[in-house]
């Protein structure tokens, strides 16, 4: 009778069948097998919370970006000596003609007071143009509500069509509810920058009908921004029928420093320009901080879980001593026995990254009903617009970020079975049998 092992290449069914034999381990070795659960469970968790909340903030940071985007100018052209731009027709025209430039968009703005009968907030009151102010996707979307017609009855499908001509404001929806105010209600507008009077300056005080209600899905805009008609708001702000700055919409905002020299070369001189990246850097290079921390940390908890797999091998070889010494003996190579127990420990790894992944690709995809069940749950919501700024949690997952995280995951299992996979391949089969 042949006992001799079958003649096997690297990583032949032989191999495969051992390996799978030890991961289903007898009731003596039932605490082996507890650990490896563990060692499966803990890269499942540290895989999908890593996707999970890499793809949280990569949504978050995009959400943002989109919405501060389509609110703000992607570069403003000012004065360097902030006094108000009397050519604007003209500039703004010579603005417009630039290779990549969307359009160019003359603003009037100012801080004041907001006041009504239920309470008196901070308000940022924004001129602009009826033709321009209907080009901004973040206003004219489903949510809006206009009332701009004689009897203030909302249009079938909301516009600003005819906000110049309506002596009204439009505010935002958060606004809107912390003053109590609906379509055709009077929101009174007030700035300290009024008259000069014997006793000082006297603050400008202004009643303006609400003809619009928008929702940008930013707490911040929606909260505290007031959009006024450029004729009303250059009046209000005594511009002398200029404007502070000129919005520049370009093609590429994340390359919008290439487009300064055209658009410097156009504004001619005195004049000065800042990018949303200026305006908003602190902003977004904190996020990209707290991405990084949170990758490094959360890349521990899979580290935690091979050292496991570490943990669990070396338990196993010490077990199977006897058992490998009787594979030496019937001609299994070094190779062969550390190519077994890689595979053991690899199979682990391997498990735990792929439902990792499938139990973090089922979560991104349900992010907001996850957070819906546990506000209904809790009474309490975990992602509250005043805090975090947008009305939903977002989720935006990145492929090469995923890849990433899967590929890290496995080398990091791999790696844990190196040292177990070697020291079983240097056991001596004469030592291993000499008690037995």
């Amino acid at each position: 009778m042949d006992n001799s092992l079958p003649d096997t290449k690297p990583f032949a069914p032989f191999e495969w069948m051992l390996a799978g034999r030890y991961l289903r381990a007898r009731r003596r070795e039932g605490f082996i097998s507890v650990i490896s659960l563990f060692s499966f469970l803990g890269i499942l968790l540290g895989v999908a919370t890593l996707i999970v909340v890499m793809a949280v903030l990569n949504g978050f940071r995009a959400e943002l970006l989109d919405k501060i985007l389509g609110f703000q100018g992607h570069v403003s052209v000012y004065h360097s000596d902030v006094s108000p731009v009397a050519d604007y027709p003209d500039l703004a025209a010579r603005l417009a003609k630039i290779p990549g430039v969307v359009r160019a968009v003359p603003l009037v703005e100012g801080q004041a007071m907001a006041s009504s009968l239920h309470n008196n907030t901070g308000a940022l009151v924004r001129g602009i143009s009826e033709s321009d102010i209907q080009k901004l996707p973040s206003l004219n979307n489903d949510n809006l509500r206009t009332a701009i017609n004689a009897d203030n009855i909302p249009d079938e499908k909301a516009s600003f069509k005819g906000f110049d001509a309506s002596g009204g404001v439009a505010i935002g929806e958060r606004m809107a509810w912390r003053h109590q105010l609906g379509l055709g209600s009077r929101i009174t507008i007030i700035t300290p920058d009024g008259p000069d009077t014997v006793i000082g300056n006297a603050p400008r005080i202004r009643d303006y009908p609400v003809v619009a209600i928008f929702k940008v899905g930013m707490s911040d805009y929606d909260e505290n921004v007031i959009y006024m008609p450029l004729a009303e708001a250059q009046d209000y702000f005594v511009t002398d029928e200029g404007v502070n700055q000129i919005e520049v919409m370009v093609d590429d905002p994340d390359k919008v420093e290439e487009y300064i020299p055209a658009i410097m070369g156009s504004a001619g001189e005195g004049m000065a320009a800042s990018t949303w990246k200026d305006r908003n850097s602190t902003f977004f290079n904190a996020l990209a901080v707290e991405r990084n921390v949170m990758f490094l940390v959360l890349t521990m908890i899979i580290l935690v879980a091979a050292l496991n797999i570490i943990s669990g091998l070396i338990m196993l070889v010490k077990d199977k001593g006897r058992d490998i010494a009787i594979l030496r003996t019937m001609g299994a190579t070094r190779g062969t026995i550390q190519r077994v127990f890689f595979l053991t420990g690899a199979a682990i790894g391997t498990a735990g990254t792929l439902g990792g992944f499938i139990v973090g690709l089922l979560i991104c995809l349900n992010t907001e009903r996850i957070r819906q069940f546990i506000s209904w749950v809790s009474g309490v919501d975990p992602f509250n617009p005043e805090l975090y700024y947008l009305a939903q949690l977002p989720a935006r997952m990145d492929s090469y970020q995923t890849v990433l995280i899967v590929l890290m995951s496995l080398a990091l299992s791999f790696a844990a079975t190196l040292y177990p996979s070697w020291r079983a391949a240097k056991l001596d089969p004469v030592e291993a049998l000499r008690y037995e």
